[in-house]
């Protein structure tokens, strides 16, 4: 079910999902627009409770996965409300071509959401590059992968372990190291850091771990500033 996260900005945990063997916690955004409709980000599993959730919200206009890695569900999102415009970040389009995009995502937000929510890209990654947003009404960033939180309590055992040496646990959690070495050219990535500083955030919000509703700014500062 959505619970609300902050003024037309509401969130649905997931089910637990395997990535390479650990298990990741999923989490999904809606955004009621101001024109009407509703914005989602990296949507999860949808079930029928979910789906009558978000329908109490709105119509999904535009649903939108912040990298190539966040495509487990889009597909039954799109069936579900096929009017809704579908947009790939980059590299996902050319990775999983049976997905019905209808856009790639840019560095300029579409007009359709321009106005309340702006993006970046972080590029320079040989492996991934990733779309991070920002709500401009609620002062909330967006992430998925570049910065986790997991669960200290959750992360037991010997992949807990390896989480914790990869800092990907607890509140300074941050981004993969191989995922880190994989940005040979840290300029883009910088300038990206530095777009998301500049908007400066109240609210963080990501897709693994403990989201942050206050000085968020300092929190994002911290987790990227390996770049």
């Amino acid at each position: 079910m959505l619970t609300e996260f902050a003024p037309s900005l509401y969130v649905a945990d997931g089910p637990t999902v395997p990535f390479y063997g650990f298990p990741y916690p999923t989490r999904m955004a809606v955004v009621q627009l101001s024109g009407g409709g509703l914005w989602i980000w990296s949507p999860v599993a949808l079930t029928d409770d979910l789906a009558r959730s978000v329908e109490a919200l709105g119509t999904p206009r535009y649903i939108v996965s912040p990298n190539k890695i966040h495509h487990l569900f889009l597909t039954g999102w799109a069936e579900r409300w096929p009017q809704a415009r579908l947009y790939a970040p980059p590299g996902l389009a050319e990775r999983k071509p049976e997905i019905p995009f209808d856009a790639d995502l840019e560095d300029d937000p579409d007009p359709a959401w321009a106005e309340e929510i702006d993006q970046v890209i972080f590029r320079g990654s040989l492996f991934m590059e990733e779309v991070v947003f920002f709500h401009r009404p609620s002062r909330t960033a967006i992430v998925g992968d570049l910065i986790q939180r997991h669960d200290p309590e959750t992360a037991a055992g010997w992949k807990g372990a390896l989480m914790k040496l990869d800092d990907l646990v607890g509140e300074h959690g941050s981004t993969p190291r191989e995922w880190r070495a994989s940005f040979l050219k840290r300029g883009p990535a910088r300038a990206a850091r530095q777009k998301v500083l500049d908007w400066q955030p109240e609210r963080l919000l990501i897709a693994h771990g403990a989201c942050v509703d206050s000085e968020a700014t300092a929190v994002i500062r911290d987790a990227l500033a390996w770049i």
